[in-house]
């Protein structure tokens, strides 16, 4: 058996994850279509991992990893952000889909950017789909006003920007470089989460819970516009 087939496999299940979720959101189940998003980033995850462990790199593995990536973390969260607006501010909501063409263009920068190997320029699309993911499980009540929803969109034009800048983001992969920024952020994460679990619990809304990759992301976008501004030492 060739040994492409199990990564290539496993990216296909990425990209099938992202297709439930385009489903689910224009249901309006958008708890569901986020646990969709989450199971395609699992999937992303190992692929690229299995296809290191079995030494099995492709050229095609690279364009389907690519695709279904723009699938899951580009079309999903863009159509979960447009359904959850549309309501409030009509066709005008479909602005909330630049994100899944910009998320494309940053696919493919990446994949000829040899200046990522180890960190990231410009935000990742698994972590920007995950920010929007968990901000449209919340409840409508967040949307009293109709300027809410333009906030909203002036938003998703910001992570369209964020997605492309030539702005360095640490990964995990850079832990023996960035090892006290990574630990700040990962403490950051903990109290956000235990938060946010909290107030589920408290309030009995599972969507509370879900918030907490919203916030992990903002906490996460924060930090490194911070270090990306200040002061480098010499």
């Amino acid at each position: 058996m060739n040994k492409r087939i199990i990564p290539d496999s496993i990216t296909c299940c990425n990209l099938l994850c992202g297709s439930i979720a385009v489903f689910l959101a224009t249901q309006g189940a958008y708890i569901w279509a986020f646990v969709f998003i989450l199971a395609g980033a699992f999937f992303d995850f190992f692929d690229g991992m299995s296809a290191r462990l079995l030494k099995a790199p492709s050229p095609i593995g690279i364009q389907l990893d690519s695709l279904a990536d723009d699938i899951t973390f580009g079309l999903a969260p863009s159509m979960m952000l447009f359904c959850y607006l549309r309501p409030l501010l009509g066709w005008w909501a479909g602005i909330a889909l630049l994100m899944a063409a910009f998320s494309a263009l940053r696919l493919a920068k990446f994949n000829v950017d040899e200046r990522q190997h180890e960190s990231f320029i410009g935000l990742a699309t698994p972590a920007n789909a995950i920010f929007w993911g968990g901000l449209c499980c919340m409840p409508y009540g967040m949307l009293r006003y109709d300027w809410m929803g333009w906030v909203l969109i002036g938003l998703s034009l910001i992570s369209c920007y964020l997605l492309n800048a030539e702005i360095p983001f640490f990964s995990f992969k850079s832990f023996k470089k960035e090892k006290t920024v990574i630990i700040s952020f990962l403490a950051g994460c903990l109290i956000l989460i235990g938060f946010c679990v909290a107030k589920a619990i408290l309030f009995k809304h599972i969507e509370f819970a879900l918030f907490s990759g919203t916030a992990c992301i903002l906490w996460y976008v924060t930090l490194n516009l911070l270090l990306a501004v200040a002061p480098k030492k010499k």
